[in-house]
């Protein structure tokens, strides 16, 4: 009898599954519209407005409130920077992840919301494994256990992937193959969006804060004056996947960030703490920003066009190189930056839903405030690989210490030799 039971039962699960791999698009049911977590003290205050201006309301004092907490975390320094990434892509995985299993109904698949976990460890452990590797070797030479995890690190991270893989494999059940093979692929392009995404944000920022800073504060200002804009002046369409974008606002928004980012980089690139590159010095066991300033972040006399000169009245202007670089970031963060949140757009869209959570009243979740960022931190970091970065000594340094002192002894060698040609050395007269 229990075993006629369980089979009845194995059957229906079975049907229910089945009937889900054979939906199209058209069947995705809507998700129910996230519960308004807006403070009651808000919605007093603001109750006799309309919903327009009471939005308004809201989003302005909780940007000000999140700009305020941000700013209390660049003093904090490097490291909780480092953290608040790391929190943010967490987050932003459990809200894309958790919309996947709602719109394939996939609760009750085996082992999948672990393994969802499980590979997001998989991936940031492989990430983060490499960055210790390459800025703080002088701090893994001295931690015997730590040299046994970076040497093998990549065969390591390999067999944990290659452990949930496996683990999926067995967990396929008749009738549920494309479903499971659906949330496979969905978890595989989340880890892809965030994850390395979020692991080229702090690369960035190990390259000096003000490249973590300016591109960051570009977008923030983006959407922020591109909704005043728009909210003010906005009557144009710009797109159809976001009604509420205009042309007006997208406009405004260009020339606001261009202006903001100049300026900002003047700003920042007049203190080390934020040009100087990120280190981790093991005498004192903490990140350090102390360095000679390189010659972006030093004024530099430049020519005005014919056209400025009359203008003007001067012949030249000082400014940080830098400078000249922020309008490239700038400019991409307000005119390619946006596609990143139409993109957004679109796939919330494809799945009947507003936001990708409740997180912050007004604003949605975390993903819906950080979907143009990560599209940013692709392009800062290509930016600084193709036309900023040389090669970094203090990094070439540590990776000799970590060497065999027979490896070390013939470095030296060949770069003494080298030094002697170049005429750089005397050489050493045998007696």
């Amino acid at each position: 009898m229990h075993l006629s039971a369980s089979i009845f039962k194995e059957t229906d699960i079975d049907d229910r599954y089945g009937d889900l791999d054979s939906r199209t698009d058209s069947d995705i049911p809507e998700i129910p519209p996230s519960s308004d977590r807006t403070p009651e003290i808000l919605k007093k205050a603001l109750s006799g407005l309309s919903s327009r201006w009471k939005n308004w309301w809201i989003r302005g004092i909780l940007t000000l409130t999140m700009i305020s907490l941000f700013f209390l975390i660049i003093y904090m320094g490097s490291f909780m920077l480092m953290l608040l990434v790391l929190g943010i892509q967490v987050k932003c995985f459990h809200e894309i992840i958790t919309i996947g299993y709602r719109v394939y109904r996939s609760y009750d698949l085996p082992w999948f919301r672990t393994l969802s976990w499980y590979f997001l460890l998989c991936v940031n452990y492989f990430f983060y494994g490499e960055t210790v590797a390459d800025y703080f070797a002088t701090f893994v030479q001295r931690e015997e256990q730590l040299q046994f995890l970076i040497r093998y690190h990549r065969f390591i991270s390999f067999a944990l992937y290659l452990a949930g893989f496996c683990m999926f494999v067995l967990s396929l059940v008749k009738k549920h193959y494309r479903l499971q093979f659906y949330m496979f692929a969905w978890t595989h392009v989340t880890l892809l969006i965030t994850v390395t995404q979020s692991h080229l944000v702090i690369q960035n920022l190990f390259e000096g804060m003000i490249w973590f800073l300016v591109p960051i504060s570009s977008v923030i200002c983006n959407d922020i004056t591109a909704y005043l804009f728009g909210f003010f002046f906005g009557r144009t369409p710009l797109i159809k996947l976001s009604p509420k974008k205009t042309w007006e606002g997208f406009i405004g928004g260009f020339f606001s960030t261009v202006v903001f980012g100049f300026i900002a980089a003047y700003m920042l690139s007049k203190y080390q703490y934020f040009v100087c590159p990120v280190e981790y010095r093991s005498d004192v066991n903490s990140f350090v920003t102390e360095c000679e300033p390189s010659e972006l972040f030093q004024l530099q006399s430049y020519s005005l066009p014919p056209f400025l000169k009359a203008v003007l009245r001067r012949e030249t202007v000082s400014l940080y190189p830098f400078q000249i670089h922020s309008i490239a970031l700038s400019t991409f963060a307000s005119l390619i930056g946006p596609f990143g949140g139409f993109f957004a757009s679109g796939f919330k869209r494809a799945f009947k839903i507003k936001d990708f959570a409740n997180t912050i009243p007004g604003h949605g979740g975390i993903m819906d405030r950080f979907d143009c960022q990560y599209l940013m931190a692709t392009f800062v970091h290509v930016y600084i690989t193709s036309f900023i970065r040389g090669p970094n000594p203090s990094k070439v340094l540590q990776q000799l210490l970590v060497l065999q002192p027979e490896q070390q002894l013939n470095i030296y060698k060949t770069l003494k030799t080298h030094l002697i040609e170049k005429g750089i050395l005397q050489p050493t007269l045998k007696l």
